[in-house]
């Protein structure tokens, strides 16, 4: 087995490469709007680290957000079209996941993240990590009101401090969290689409050309 396995649900660009025992290669970048633009070089970095082809391959694992449409958009569709040209076993996760697997709790705990417009994309997990409720997406406020006594992992936690309550250092998704979480078994898998919850800001314009 060797999986490639990348996260561009939020501005952290992460890649890993996971030869079915331990991690063998990692890279980053990071920019909330340089997804295309970084993928691509991690993802090259990841496998020259791990020594291996991308002929090697055998399966791929992406993050399928929540996340905001264009990052997420670039890393889903690598994803299938490196499923499809390589012929991989395909893995979709959601993100949020992907930070719930870094974190080591003994209850309930929130994973939220940036979801801008002043909200947050959230789901709330028992102590082993499993996904009890979301993804959603809701204000900070909401999210507090419903949930006030769980602490909350990832960025969102971290930007609306004093409304959440932000806890331990899983912040961003990791891709070596990924892959080791699929390749363990331990997540739920989803198909690759992505998983916006909402509509993108930017719509096609509709011209009335009634008189």
């Amino acid at each position: 087995m060797l999986l490639l396995a990348f996260d561009t649900a939020t501005p952290a660009i992460t890649v890993a490469v996971h030869d079915g025992s331990a991690v063998v290669g990692e890279a980053s970048g990071h920019g909330a709007m340089a997804h295309g633009e970084l993928l691509a070089p991690a993802i090259r970095d990841a496998m020259k680290q791990a020594g291996a082809a991308m002929a090697d391959l055998t399966d791929v694992a992406v993050g399928v957000g929540p996340g905001p449409f264009t990052g997420l958009r670039v890393g889903v569709v690598t994803a299938l079209t490196l499923g499809s040209t390589l012929g991989l076993t395909q893995h979709g996760v959601c993100s949020l996941d992907i930070v719930a697997a870094d974190v080591r709790a003994e209850a309930e705990f929130l994973v939220a993240t940036d979801a801008r417009r002043k909200e947050v994309y959230w789901a709330r997990y028992d102590a082993d990590g499993a996904r009890l409720d979301g993804p959603h997406v809701s204000l900070p406020a909401d999210l507090a009101h419903q949930h006030p006594d769980l602490p909350t992992y990832g960025r969102g936690g971290e930007l609306y401090d004093g409304v959440l309550r932000p806890a331990g250092d899983a912040v961003d998704p990791r891709a070596a969290a990924l892959a080791e979480a699929v390749v363990a078994g331990r997540v739920i898998e989803l198909p690759l689409e992505p998983l916006y919850l909402r509509r993108p800001d930017a719509v096609p314009q509709i011209v009335n050309n009634r008189a």
